[in-house]
């Protein structure tokens, strides 16, 4: 599911996906972890709740509960802006001004004309509805072990992974993020 697909349901847990354009390893390069926690705690504020979340060097995956009257879309979005003005402010205070250049070089003509200057998200965010327990805790196992993976080796284990909501899970520490265990919401896993 893409975010130009609406999903307006009250009360519902998202998982939510956010990939840097190309895959390029935006967070890493920009330091940009702090501005996702930012992020994550306007939108607490406002009465979204992070249930689980992995953030890494190229994209983040969330599971984000929806409160009553709240749109997962419009939250999503501004949640883009603000990490890409924090994204783009990171490369600029480390003068990464060749990966500056090649986003600036990705923003299409109709963005570009309604003031965009660098392309740092992929268009598309996906976006996939839990409908119980047990698939919230599919998808926390799988945020969970993206650091560990073959493929990335960011960590041995998933417990020294600083951004991820796994430390939450086994050992009550919620580090930088505001996070809610998907249990006290009512769901259990099957």
């Amino acid at each position: 599911m893409t975010v130009r697909s609406e999903r307006e349901k009250d009360l519902a847990v998202y998982f939510c996906t956010f990939t840097c354009w190309q895959w390029l390893p935006l967070f890493h390069e920009a330091d940009a972890y702090t501005t996702v926690y930012e992020w994550m705690r306007a939108a607490s504020g406002q009465g979204y709740r992070f249930l689980g979340y992995v953030i890494m060097p190229n994209h983040a995956h969330f599971l984000i509960h929806v409160p009553e009257g709240g749109r997962i879309n419009s939250m999503l979005a501004a949640g883009k802006r603000f990490m890409a003005y924090g994204i783009v402010g990171g490369l600029k205070a480390a003068h990464k001004s060749e990966l500056l250049e090649r986003l600036a070089a990705g923003v299409r003509l109709s963005d570009r004309a309604r003031g965009q200057k660098h392309r740092v998200f992929a268009t598309s965010t996906d976006i996939k509805e839990c409908h119980d327990g047990r698939m919230i805790d599919q998808k926390l196992r799988y945020i969970h072990a993206n650091p560990v993976s073959k493929k990335w080796r960011l960590a041995d284990d998933a417990l020294d992974y600083p951004h991820s909501s796994f430390a939450f899970y086994t050992l009550g520490l919620a580090r930088q993020a505001t996070l809610t265990a998907y249990q006290e919401l009512g769901y259990l896993q099957k």
